[in-house]
């Protein structure tokens, strides 16, 4: 495990990484505490991963806009499951919480939830009871009443093993759309929907169909995410190498046509400019809270 935690006066954040060991299904596994925050408003980021977030100190209230996360009908629920999707989800932070968040594959989803992620389409915030049944409950109960990050990770893990152990209850991934994936990866969003469907032998228009049946996205945007999650990854390590990021520089090195075309894509990912997301975003930063398990 390795764990981070930044003091601000009296407040404190605190984020603990895991090792996932679930042969890529789990891409990272975050352990966070924080206490004597004012509360705020927060940016729950689209990425290529689905989330999986177990609160341990009440429940996470949420929205798709900042009216509805601080208004009545704010979702709000103690195991949070979230599919891809292209607009920041709103998170009320209070002054103290704690919980575990977990980035899932997305082809991982049958095995793991035992659907396709593309059944969590456009769900930016859904119930994990909801999607994984009621004895994810009682997991989220024993996570509670451990006291140490290390067996609550161990907990997590078990249970997701075991899920993943029943492998054919939901089918399996075309092998096209495993490979498009993977391709999508290699290359970080770069490269064309033409260059791509040649590459696992289908049409455009018929690999659109599949990948967008099984991840709720298209190959367009899917690659969209997968560059701007570059980006942010190469800001987020610049800035807690004590640099100052050289958006213009970064915009080039992760494919976009230049720095206003990286401006709009962060615009549409956080509603706010790559400054004012940074400005926000400092301290969590700082505390290694945007670091996920490729990086």
């Amino acid at each position: 495990m390795a764990a981070a935690s930044v003091r601000d006066g009296e407040a404190l954040r605190e984020f603990v990484r895991g090792t996932p060991g679930l042969a890529g299904m789990v891409v990272s596994a975050v352990g966070y505490r924080t206490r004597g925050l004012t509360p705020a408003l927060h940016r729950g980021l689209p990425s290529p991963y689905l989330t999986l977030i177990f609160s341990l100190d009440g429940p996470v209230t949420s929205g798709l806009t900042p009216e509805q996360a601080r208004g009545a009908d704010a979702v709000r629920t103690d195991i949070v499951m979230g599919g891809l999707h292209q607009r920041p989800a709103y998170v009320i932070q209070p002054e103290h919480e704690a919980g575990i968040q977990l980035a899932l594959h997305p082809l991982a989803a049958r095995r793991l939830l035992g659907l396709p992620a593309g059944a969590l389409a456009d769900q930016i915030v859904a119930s994990g009871t909801d999607v994984l049944g009621r004895r994810v409950t009682e997991i989220h109960e024993r996570l509670q009443e451990q006291t140490e990050w290390e067996a609550r990770f161990a907990l997590l893990a078990s249970y997701l093993r075991g899920r993943a152990a029943q492998e054919d209850r939901a089918g399996r991934v075309r092998p096209e759309v495993g490979e498009a994936w993977a391709w999508l990866a290699r290359h970080r969003g770069a490269g064309t929907l033409d260059g791509l469907a040649e590459h696992v032998a289908l049409s455009p228009r018929r690999l659109t169909t599949l990948f967008r049946a099984e991840t709720g996205l298209s190959p367009k945007q899917a690659a969209r995410l997968m560059r701007f999650e570059h980006a942010k990854s190469t800001v987020v390590r610049e800035l807690t190498a004590g640099a100052s990021p050289n958006l213009a520089q970064i915009a080039a090195d992760c494919g976009y046509y230049d720095h206003s075309h990286l401006v709009r894509d962060f615009r549409q990912y956080t509603d706010v400019s790559p400054t004012a997301w940074l400005a926000e975003e400092c301290r969590n930063i700082q505390a290694g809270g945007h670091r996920n398990g490729e990086q």
